[in-house]
């Protein structure tokens, strides 16, 4: 089995569609493409379908939104034991236990991430312009080669100020209003959905999570006291630390500490982040270019590497060793100049100058 988690509006069901499209084609047969919250399973069941599809000559099945289907761990356990020759592929939210389901899953199923579009899938998704993906450490050694190659192709810098404003989800059509829309419709059917669905919300309180949430959008990156927000929504610190954390694993927000290795359950984070910088354009403040940057940079890394808060050792602290600041093209080394293995990631540069790099090359590690 293969099993895909990511937010909703990042393109699951896209991928799957046009994968079976491209390996299947048109024609019914050896594969079988079913959502689980359609009608078919109020007075069916998934092991049902399986053994229907199984007798056809089915070989290949995939199941999109099973978060949507109580039982889906436990009968997809149960198909895979009954019909070992059939494969399985499942979409769900970002917000699913996968290893951690109802039934035991860890040996079964291949378990993927899938995240909204970097900054290099922006240029090949609406751009047509196709570069490969670099290590971190490529982009920091030999960020020279990198810029040539993609100045030679683009001027980066236009199309990276269009990816902060319209490029992380794809469902833009060229219609900003109509996206950041969309962009409202998927934060309310996460808040309002999926987390009463998996992470305990009473409905009536949605509209404090909307709240903080709108909240930090405003006054991000936030440097957090609980003290105050739970002063502000009426709420206990508890409650504000857990829907913090609920909102971090449905890709709302990126919640940073200063010492990933020593964070425990429910431990204040340092800094507050939302999830992508359109985000801000959608429900945040436009004006923050500076916050909107640092964002930028946890969104893009944060993805493969390990992202801390940096205190006053420079912005982020990447995987322990790295360390980055992030500004303007006035930006200095003051703040970082005794650091060993430190760089700054300044906007409206096409080529690097020294240990300071274009800050649009980070997102070309996926």
């Amino acid at each position: 089995m293969t099993g895909i988690r990511g937010s909703r509006g990042v393109g699951k069901t896209t991928l799957i569609r046009q994968y079976i499209k491209q390996k299947y084609g048109t024609q019914a047969g050896e594969a079988l493409y079913c959502t689980l919250d359609s009608m078919y399973f109020t007075n069916h069941t998934l092991l049902e379908l399986a053994e229907n599809f199984h007798l056809m000559g089915g070989k290949h099945l995939f199941l999109d939104e099973v978060h949507k289907y109580p039982t889906w761990s436990c009968e997809l356990k149960e198909i895979i034991d009954l019909y070992p020759d059939m494969r399985i592929t499942f979409s769900g939210s970002s917000l699913i236990q996968i290893l951690n389901a109802d039934a035991d899953l860890s040996r079964r199923v291949l378990s993927y991430d899938m995240e909204g579009l970097s900054f290099r899938e922006f240029l090949h998704f609406y751009k047509g312009i196709k570069l490969p993906a670099h290590k971190l450490s490529d982009i920091l050694s030999s960020p020279y080669e990198i810029c040539k190659e993609i100045n030679v192709v683009c001027r980066p810098q236009p199309m990276f100020d269009e990816y902060l404003r319209v490029g992380y989800y794809p469902f833009y059509d060229g219609n900003a209003d109509e996206y950041y829309s969309r962009i409202e419709n998927v934060v309310n059917f996460i808040i309002d959905q999926e987390m009463t669905l998996f992470c305990g919300v009473e409905p009536s309180y949605t509209r404090r999570i909307k709240a903080l949430l709108l909240y930090l959008a405003q006054n991000v990156p936030y440097e957090v006291n609980i003290a105050k927000l739970a002063k502000y929504l009426e709420l206990n610190k508890h409650t504000i630390l857990s829907y913090l954390d609920s909102l971090n694993r449905a890709e709302l927000l990126h919640l940073l500490y200063s010492d990933n290795k020593s964070v425990t359950k429910m431990q204040k984070p340092d800094k507050i982040y939302l999830h992508n910088p359109n985000l801000f354009y959608a429900i945040g403040q436009q004006n923050m270019i500076g916050t909107i940057w640092e964002c930028f940079v946890v969104n893009q890394l944060s993805a493969v590497h390990s992202v801390e808060y940096g205190k006053k050792t420079g912005d982020f602290l990447i995987d322990g060793i790295i360390t980055l600041e992030v500004g303007g093209q006035g930006k200095t080394f003051d703040q970082i100049a005794d650091i060993p293995n430190s760089y700054i990631l300044t906007d409206k540069m096409e080529f690097p100058v020294g240990k300071k790099l274009p800050l649009w090359i980070v997102g070309l590690t996926y």
